[in-house]
């Protein structure tokens, strides 16, 4: 792809959905498992980047801004059944770049049984040596680097409840927990640091014994077969509960009836053995015994080291429902509720990780932070994806972003905090609302996408690919809204990042934003000279009432974007749809009368939209701020999103802003104006994933700002902070407006002090 200018031909996706950019792959790993494969390997990924430092919309017009060409790194995780594995390391072969006589030499690390048995078969294939590690080190490295890394990895499952999957956020203080990895047998690792773990016990109770004494009870063919039958079976015909003893419950010893007294206890008394007896009724019953043997095991474990967390992997769940239920309920049987069960969304691909990580200098953490590909990945429970051999397989996508990320330092509670505001999988209303929506908006996105590259001769062909997939998803969680971990408006407008950048349409809105940029310009002097006219009070509540009227202009909300396309609605205009007072939350007062006492000395505003929110909203409020000898920092997205300002687009605004306005002009030279990425590339924010530089700066502040519906309505309303907040945005949603208790162009003014 040629650099300068939009190219004429942009080459498609890879039709091949699975194992991509093998001819970009550096270096392979493999955890080789009696039943599944799991193949790790590290690609570069070329892509397109715009240029924002044009001087002007005009240049974009006539489509002569620059794409610059970068380079960014992904980590792929596939896996299949092993019997499919001659086959999948035979495409493999015939899809690398490389030829078998320039990997001659290198190798591949390998964990799990299947290292020892197909170490021939990888050299043959391939061309590699296999360089063997070690598998319990290689699932707690897997373990670690998926619990720091990836949101919503983790989970606790709630069988029937509302919602049933409890999704944990992503933290860097995972440690001490306890790992049970049940596979054939159990293993149970204490972990207390990346360095320091050992195998505090375990027992020979597993997934083979389940498999094993499945196979002599029933007629089952397979494990998964045994789990069909459990799901299907009633227990109670075959165990003996603690009512079928005492009639009810023993309440003296807090036994209630329908705990199981005895496995298969019940069949001993039967006359006829076959009595009300299915192969169902056997599985399920066998599922409960070892699943609470397990739980029980790992209970007293965990209580006997003082240990809050228990995290289960390997073959046996699968996240299977019914023994992650089991598992749970054991659990917090044994422990009294003093023992969290948690599963992972990934835990198929421990050992696999674990073993890429095995030297590989790609994954430094402090260098780096890697974040779920939506676009290339398989989801919780979802269906597979063939190769041309038409091999069932999953995977894994992750890529790099650099630096690393962090937690924001001002959150009150981080280990407890939850960006978004709504759990559309626990809120069947607000979910099928939302996805509906999405699906009527996907359009918007689509002509945007083709319009963004006018000379393009495969614009056409990637846009409705772009739709094709997004719906796809879109009808997949309508099914398994749990499928990707939280499903929230957040992660909605995230995929459609995603897949717009898969299909290289990298900034669809910049020649809007660079439009409504330049003619906002063009009345900031005025706009300005009008505040400086007002008494102080006046002012500074008609500075919030042009923030709030400057962040009605977001192409993002479909109501919005059908009044902003005639064309004849202007600030003014947007002004008079601020509703009268009181506001849906008005706390204006109470900042006015703030703003009466002595100055904040550091202030971090969390901006949004380009064109009349940043130019007219936000900037006229940060002078005022700036008058009082404050210091700005200017938060704003490292990558595009819809119309979002973007941090390099508002360093060059600044510069323009500086020949118009003398007071930013000095604070820029000054750097008490500073603008830093906030290091988020989708509309909406999430606090427990900024870099880490900015991470510093906050360390310091003591206000901080959140503007717009995608960072303080979406996500952040609830947030708590340990300085002083202030939220604000119009609710440019009919629906959202009515469901919070308002209406269309609803105003959030949440100002909210900390107490010392």
């Amino acid at each position: 792809m040629d650099s300068k200018g939009t190219p004429v031909s942009i080459t498609l996706p890879e039709s091949v959905q699975v194992f991509r950019n093998l001819k970009t792959a550096k270096r392979f790993a493999i955890d080789i498992g009696g039943s599944l494969t799991k193949i790790a390997y590290y690609s570069t990924i070329p892509y397109r980047r715009v240029s924002y430092d044009k001087d002007s919309a005009e240049d974009a017009q006539n489509d002569t801004f620059t794409y610059t060409l970068s380079e960014g790194a992904r980590l792929h995780f596939v896996k299949f059944e092993t019997k499919y594995i001659a086959d999948c390391l035979n495409f493999i072969a015939a899809h690398l770049v490389n030829s078998h006589e320039e990997m001659t030499g290198k190798s591949i690390k390998a964990t799990g049984g299947g290292a020892y048995k197909y170490t021939n078969l990888i050299h043959e294939k391939l061309g590699l040596s296999v360089d063997k590690e070690d598998e319990m080190l290689c699932l707690i490295k897997g373990c670690n680097f998926l619990l720091k890394n990836i949101s919503d990895e983790a989970f606790m499952y709630h069988r029937n409840g509302n919602p049933e999957y409890e999704f944990q956020t992503a933290h860097t203080n995972i440690f001490p927990y306890l790992l049970v990895n049940i596979g054939s047998g159990v293993s149970i690792m204490k972990v207390e640091s990346e360095e320091k773990y050992e195998r505090i016990g375990g027992t020979a109770t597993g997934g083979g014994t389940f498999w094993g004494l499945g196979c002599l009870l029933t007629n089952a063919k397979g494990f998964d077969e045994l789990l069909e039958l459990a799901e299907k079976g009633d227990h109670r015909h075959v165990d003996l509960l603690v009512r079928d003893i005492y009639g009810g419950d023993y309440k003296s010893l807090g036994l209630p009836g329908d705990l199981i007294a005895s496995s298969f206890g019940k069949i001993c008394h039967k006359k006829d053995k076959n009595e009300n007896l299915t192969e169902e009724d056997v599985a399920r019953s066998l599922l409960f015994a070892i699943s609470n043997d397990i739980g029980q095991i790992a209970s007293l474990y965990a209580m006997i080291h003082n240990l809050k967390k228990v995290y289960f992997g390997g073959y046996f769940l699968r996240n299977h429902p019914l023994s992650m239920h089991t598992i749970s309920y054991s659990i917090n049987y044994w422990s009294r509720g003093g023992v969290q069960s948690l599963f992972l969304r990934h835990e198929g691909y421990l050992g696999a990780i674990g073993a890429f990580l095995k030297g590989a200098e790609e994954w430094d953490g402090d260098k780096y932070s890697w974040l779920e590909n939506y676009a290339g990945s398989s989801g919780l429970k979802t269906g597979s994806l063939l190769l041309e051999s038409n091999v069932p397989v999953h995977q894994l996508e992750l890529d790099r972003w650099e630096p690393a990320l962090t937690y924001c330092p001002l959150l009150k509670d981080p280990a407890n905090y939850v960006p978004d505001t709504v759990d559309l999988n626990a809120d069947q209303e607000a979910r099928e609302y939302w996805l509906k929506c999405f699906e009527e908006k996907i359009d918007t996105f689509v002509t945007r996408a083709k319009s963004s590259q006018p000379h393009n001769d495969t614009a056409n062909e990637r846009a409705m690919l772009f739709k094709e997939k997004y719906i796809k998803r879109l009808q997949h969680l309508k099914i398994q809204p749990f499928a990707y971990g939280n499903l929230t408006v957040r992660s909605l407008l995230d995929t459609i990042e995603h897949y717009l950048r898969e299909f290289d349409f990298p900034d669809p809105f910049l020649l809007q934003r660079q439009q409504e940029n330049d003619y906002t310009l063009t009345m900031l002097k005025n706009r300005l000279n009008e505040l400086d006219q007002m008494e102080v009070n006046v002012r500074h509540k008609e500075l919030i009432v042009s923030f709030l009227a400057g962040n009605i202009f977001d192409w993002g909300a479909k109501e919005i974007a059908k009044i902003l396309d005639t064309q004849t609605f202007g600030f003014e205009q947007a002004k008079e749809k601020i509703p009268s007072r009181p506001w849906l939350i008005d706390n204006l007062d109470k900042w006015i009368a703030r703003m009466k006492d002595p100055p904040y000395k550091k202030v971090a505003i969390f901006v949004d939209n380009s064109g009349a929110d940043i130019v007219l909203g936000v900037l006229p409020f940060v002078r005022e701020l700036l008058r009082q000898k404050i210091k700005i920092i200017l938060c704003a997205n490292s990558a595009p999103a819809l119309n979002d300002v973007t941090y390099t687009e508002l360093t060059i605004l600044l510069k323009k802003v500086s020949g118009i306005c003398s007071i930013i002009e000095k604070a820029v030279n000054d750097e008490t104006l500073i603008v830093i990425e906030n290091a988020q590339s989708g509309p909406c924010l999430d606090l427990s994933r900024l870099g880490k530089e900015l991470a510093e700066e906050l360390r310091t502040t003591d206000l901080i700002v959140l503007e717009g519906m995608g960072r303080a309505v979406h996500t952040n309303l609830d947030a708590e902070f340990t300085c002083d907040s202030l939220k604000i945005a119009v609710i440019k949603n009919p629906w959202l407006a009515k469901r919070l208790g308002g209406d269309m162009f609803a105003v959030i003014c949440k100002f909210e002090q900390v107490t010392n």
